[in-house]
């Protein structure tokens, strides 16, 4: 029969947080919820009390400051669940959370009755600076009834992609950083539209960009605040016909999916 569950809804909430909302559980990827963080600040709307309201999950895949981020962490409260890459757990039990998963790639956790998180890898840096643990970073793939999510957290191409996720709906992927250039372990535009193609997933929203920006570099290079998922998309129309690209601002619910990937999904 087909399925009655009903999709997934999405909101971007700038970088690389986002709400997911699927099985009626709230879950929320690496959340940047203030306008400062380190040496970066938000250069768009801050994020709307409501949209972290309520959190059943966090998923965090690093441990880097713009993904790990403590203040954010605290204001959700000690309590949220936390699910993070093996060798993170001790640093949130030192911090006062009291609810924390330790995930390494493969392994699988089975939230509430029908949603499962199992846990991917990842091309990225796993030190958390400047002297803190490390913990190999991670991804995620959100499951449900017959929706298929994957949040990549931050990454490079790597081996295995083309088998990570068969049958994907969704994928979160970053498609650049916090500043004018990025370093190893990321994907820009280019090399994010290649993962598209290994990864094959229906649906793409292009996250970690146009969120935080380093103070005093306002004038260097400003178009990589805009311009990179915009650079992702025309790129995954001319190589991946066959995946829609929902561009949508930090902050934005993301599009409802169209109706033939809708129609697509409640088919038997």
């Amino acid at each position: 029969m087909p399925s009655m569950a009903r999709p997934a809804r999405l909101t971007f909430l700038g970088h690389s947080t986002v709400l997911i909302e699927l099985d009626s559980v709230r879950i929320l990827t690496d959340p940047i919820l203030f306008d400062r963080v380190g040496p970066l600040r938000r250069v768009v709307t801050p994020v709307d009390p409501g949209a972290y309201r309520a959190i059943d999950l966090v998923l965090l895949s690093h441990l880097h400051l713009d993904h790990f981020d403590v203040p954010s962490l605290r204001l959700l409260g000690p309590d949220v669940r936390l699910v993070v890459p093996t060798g993170a757990g001790k640093l949130l039990e030192h911090l006062g959370f009291s609810d924390v998963d330790e995930v390494a790639p493969g392994q699988r956790l089975e939230i509430g009755r029908s949603l499962t998180i199992t846990a991917t890898p990842a091309a990225h840096g796993g030190f958390r600076p400047p002297l803190g643990p490390r913990a190999a970073a991670v991804g995620y793939v959100i499951a449900a009834h017959d929706e298929r999510i994957y949040f990549a957290g931050d990454t490079d191409l790597f081996p295995g992609m083309t088998d990570l996720a068969p049958g994907l709906n969704v994928a979160l992927l970053p498609v650049w950083g916090w500043g004018p250039s990025l370093g190893r372990g990321h994907l820009d535009p280019a090399r994010a539209a290649q993962a598209v193609r290994l990864l094959k997933p229906r649906i793409v929203v292009p996250i970690h960009w146009g969120t935080l920006w380093p103070f005093g570099l306002g004038r260097v290079r400003p178009g990589r605040l805009a311009q990179p998922p915009l650079e992702f998309a025309m790129e995954v129309a001319r190589t991946d016909p066959d995946a829609t690209v929902l561009v949508t601002a930090p902050g934005e619910r993301v599009a409802a999916w169209p109706d033939d990937l809708n129609r697509d999904r409640r088919e038997p």
